[in-house]
């Protein structure tokens, strides 16, 4: 502890930003033991300083005069507006000689904890210099730790409804440093933030690759739905009848086709090609005989016209000629197609034949829809 006036300059040298006592107290002597000549000159600039400069009334940095240099370069780009916490941020900027716009100081970044807000920034003139048309883009040059990302997330939430385009600073890895002593934080902006040096023609390569896979699978699957649709308009030709709407046209495990059983005076299906099967083995029966024309009289009374008589149900049975057969008429259609010798047919079995071909199917129109998930042709429609 020293007394009087050294005391009092050690505790002044003591508020300075950065020097702390041990340091104040190495100023102080340093001042003591100088010439005064240089003592006076140092003390004339820190009066001239307090005295004739302040502050640039457009932009907020430092300047003797109500313009700073800068704003009154006409050689700078009116255009881009670069945001900055303190007056030495300019001059950083300034060194890189990178950018040719302009510059706002908004003199500090808002910290809570110090007691500065919003309100004691230059955050108003900002705003208000947006007037100018000019302005197309803002760069948020804030200082990479709390207090900047703090004014720049506030600032961003102020200017995007504007309508101004935004950016802000990149954040990397600076040069000449090591990556093991990189923080996660600097080292993940420096990921997301790497620049792309070429494309190169793999990439391209793979992109068409990728371009023609996506078409032939396109393809493949357009295929695929024709094919399905196909298979489902095949299915869903069927029939129903009247009660259980069953399939009429599936078949067994043979192989063979099967018939619904048709109820109680309700027509059942028609097996058209056996009818014409036999229609067929009819004509050339008759084709083959020597010359001797048979009498329809005489045909009708024969047995071979009984053993080659379809089964047509009941309606056709008992519209049907009568016969002196001595085999059995309820003998299979199928065997009888098979083991019957050919015949030749009354025209009036072949006008019942036809009329039963033509008859449409008489069974009653159902009040119930089809089973679901399966798709049939209404007769009716």
């Amino acid at each position: 502890m020293y007394e009087g006036a050294v005391q009092n300059l050690i505790d002044e040298l003591g508020r300075l930003p950065g020097v702390g006592p041990k340091s104040a107290q190495r100023i102080a002597f340093h001042i003591l033991n100088a010439d005064a000549a240089d003592m006076a000159r140092l003390a004339n600039a820190i009066s001239t300083v307090k005295t004739s400069v302040s502050f640039c009334e457009e932009c907020g940095n430092v300047s003797e005069t109500k313009l700073c240099t800068i704003c009154r370069d006409e050689r700078r780009d009116p255009s881009v507006l670069c945001v900055v916490e303190e007056s030495k941020d300019v001059v950083a900027i300034e060194r890189t000689r990178s950018f040719t716009g302009r510059y706002h100081v908004l003199g500090g970044a808002i910290n809570p904890l110090a007691g500065v807000g919003p309100e004691q920034l230059r955050i108003r003139e900002l705003v208000s210099r947006l007037a100018d048309e000019r302005i197309q883009e803002i760069i948020l040059a804030m200082d990479p730790n709390l207090e900047g990302e703090a004014t720049a997330t506030y600032l961003s939430r102020m200017l995007v409804p504007l309508g101004v385009r935004l950016s802000r600073l990149a954040s990397g890895l600076p040069v000449g440093g090591d990556l093991e002593y990189a923080d996660e934080i600097t080292l993940g902006r420096a990921l997301e933030g790497r620049r792309v040096i070429s494309e190169g023609t793999a990439v391209a390569h793979t992109a068409a690759e990728d371009f023609e896979r996506v078409n032939r699978e396109e393809e493949q699957e357009r295929e695929q739905a024709a094919q399905v649709q196909a298979q489902e308009a095949k299915q869903s030709r069927r029939r129903w009848n009247s009660s259980m709407f069953d399939d009429l046209d599936s078949e067994d495990s043979a192989g063979a086709r099967r018939e619904a059983p048709a109820a109680e005076g309700v027509q059942g299906t028609v097996d058209e090609q056996l009818i014409e099967q036999v229609l067929q083995e009819a004509e050339e029966f008759g084709d083959k005989e020597s010359g001797e024309e048979v009498s329809p009289a005489d045909s009708a009374n024969t047995e071979t016209t009984a053993e080659a008589t379809p089964d047509l149900g009941e309606d056709s049975g008992k519209d049907a000629p009568a016969s002196t057969a001595s085999e059995p008429a309820e003998a299979p259609v199928a065997e009888q197609a098979e083991n019957a010798p050919e015949v030749f047919r009354t025209p009036d079995y072949e006008e019942k034949i036809r009329s039963i071909q033509n008859a449409p199917l008489r069974t009653p129109k159902p009040d119930v829809p089809p089973l679901p998930g399966v798709t049939y042709v209404n007769p009716w429609t």
